[in-house]
């Protein structure tokens, strides 16, 4: 991963490798965490990294 501290839902699907409405569901039961700013939402790169380390995006 780069040095960005946010990604798009899109980016956050494709570096997981998985669908959009996987990352809302992620989203929806914390398991990642984003912010708004404007109309978009955008992931925190921190929480995708956590993710991983943690092995529980089952």
């Amino acid at each position: 991963m780069n040095d960005q501290y946010l990604c798009s839902v899109s980016e956050a699907a494709k570096l997981l490798g998985v669908g959009r409405t996987k990352i809302y569901d992620m989203l929806a039961k914390g398991q990642i965490l984003s912010m708004r700013i404007g109309s978009r939402r955008l992931v925190k790169m921190d929480s995708i990294k956590a993710l991983i380390e943690r092995g529980d995006a089952a």
